[in-house]
C-alpha cells in the first residue's frame, strides 16, 4: 500500500512537471494580462504608460457612446451570419467527404487548404474578387456594386469570406465525429427501411453533435473576437467603416490609434463578458439537443 502510495506521489509530481510549462505560460501570456485589463478598464491612461484609478468612468463613457453601441451589433450580426450557416455547410462538406467517393484525400486537403494561407493573402485575393471596378464579381455579372464600401454590403462580405475560410477546419473536426460513428447503426437502419434523410436526423446528427457543440463553441468565440479579417479588408478610410467595425477594430483604434488604453480596456472586458454570456447559454443549452451516449 506505502508502496502504491509512492508511486502515486511520483506519479502526480512528474505529471505536474509535464503540464508547467502549460500553465506558467497561461498565466504569464493569458490570465495575469487579462487581470492587467480588468484593472486598466477602471483607470484613465496617461503618458509614459502609467494609469489613474478613476472608477467606473470608462464604462459610463463606453454605454453613452453610439460607435460602442453599433460595433457591439455588427459583432452579433456576423455571428449570425457566419456561424450556422458556416457550420451548416462544414456538416455538409464532412458528411460529403466521409461518403465513398473517389479521391476523397485530395478534396479533404483542398477543403483545408484555407487554415494554412496566411489571412493577409486571402484577405487580398478576397478584396480583389470583390473590388468595385475591376472585382472579378461585378465583371461576371456587369455590375456596379461595392462590396465593400456599401453600408449595405460590407458586413456580409466580409460574412462571406469568413465562413470560406473556416469550412475547412470544421469540417475535419466534424468528420472525425462522423468517422467515430458505428457502421452497425446504419446496417441496422437500412435493415428496418430506413432512407438516408431519416439516418441522418436519427443516427448521424445525435451521434456527432458533441463534435458540433465544440464547433459551435470555438466558432461563436472566433466570430466575436474577429479582428483581423475586417481590420485587413475595411481600412480606416472606406465610407463603411462604421457598418463594419466589431469590437476588437474598436478596441484596436481606441487603443493603439487613440492611445486611450483604459477606455479600450472596457471594451474587451465587454468583449469577454459578452463571450462568456453566449457560453452560458449554449451550455445550458446543450442539454437538449447533444446526445454524449455511445
Amino acid at each position: 500500500m506505502q508502496k502504491t502510495s509512492k508511486l502515486a506521489r511520483d506519479g502526480a509530481k512528474w505529471g505536474l512537471i509535464m503540464v508547467a510549462p502549460t500553465i506558467i505560460g497561461l498565466l504569464v501570456l493569458n490570465i495575469w494580462p487579462f487581470i492587467q485589463a480588468i484593472y486598466m478598464s477602471f483607470s484613465k491612461s496617461l503618458p509614459f504608460g502609467m494609469f489613474e484609478f478613476e472608477g467606473i468612468d470608462n464604462y459610463v463613457e463606453m454605454f453613452q457612446n453610439v460607435e460602442f453601441w453599433k460595433a457591439t451589433w455588427n459583432t452579433i450580426l456576423f455571428c449570425i451570419l457566419t456561424v450556422p450557416v458556416g457550420i451548416f455547410l462544414a456538416l455538409l462538406v464532412a458528411v460529403l467527404l466521409n461518403s465513398k467517393i473517389r479521391g476523397r484525400t485530395t478534396f479533404r486537403a483542398i477543403f483545408f487548404l484555407p487554415m494554412v494561407v496566411a489571412p493577409a493573402a486571402v484577405a487580398m485575393v478576397w478584396k480583389w474578387i470583390f473590388n468595385t471596378q475591376y472585382g472579378i464579381i461585378n465583371t461576371l455579372f456587369g455590375a456596379n456594386i461595392g462590396w465593400l464600401t456599401d453600408a449595405r454590403f460590407v458586413l456580409f462580405t466580409c460574412a462571406i469570406v469568413q465562413i470560406w475560410s473556416n469550412i475547412g477546419y470544421d469540417a475535419v473536426l466534424l468528420l472525425a465525429g462522423l468517422q467515430n460513428v458505428s457502421a452497425t447503426l446504419y446496417e441496422a437502419a437500412d435493415l428496418d427501411g430506413a432512407s438516408k434523410v431519416k439516418q441522418f436526423f436519427s443516427i448521424t446528427l445525435p451521434m456527432v453533435s458533441p463534435t458540433l457543440f465544440v464547433v459551435m463553441i470555438m466558432r461563436l468565440m472566433s466570430s466575436l473576437k474577429v479582428f483581423d479579417l475586417i481590420y485587413m479588408m475595411v481600412d480606416d478610410a472606406n465610407p463603411a467603416l462604421n457598418d463594419a467595425q466589431s469590437l476588437m477594430s474598436l478596441f484596436y483604434r481606441q487603443s493603439f490609434i487613440a492611445g486611450d488604453k483604459g477606455y479600450a480596456s472596457a471594451i474587451v472586458v465587454w468583449t469577454v463578458l459578452l463571450i462568456g454570456i453566449v457560453t452560458i447559454f449554449q451550455f445550458i443549452g446543450q442539454k437538449k439537443w447533444v446526445n454524449y451516449e455511445v
